[in-house]
């Protein structure tokens, strides 16, 4: 079974967060993880707010403002 932590790590070795990357977290973490999981969790999170990974569901689905 994947962990989130090597997901994470992962994604954040890529910089791409891909939509298949995107449903394995949210699979994820519907089941029991760590606190180890939660961290990694919140520094990808951290890293797509800072644009440090690219999101492709941002890319194909781009918010429209205004």
């Amino acid at each position: 079974m994947v962990l989130i932590r090597d997901l994470v790590q992962q994604v954040l070795r890529n910089g791409y967060l891909t939509l298949a990357d995107e449903n394995e977290l949210r699979n994820l973490l519907k089941t029991k993880y760590d606190e180890e999981d939660l961290n990694a969790f919140m520094r990808l999170q951290e890293a797509a707010m800072n644009g440090l990974v690219r999101q492709e569901s941002r890319e194909i689905y781009p918010l429209k403002v205004g």
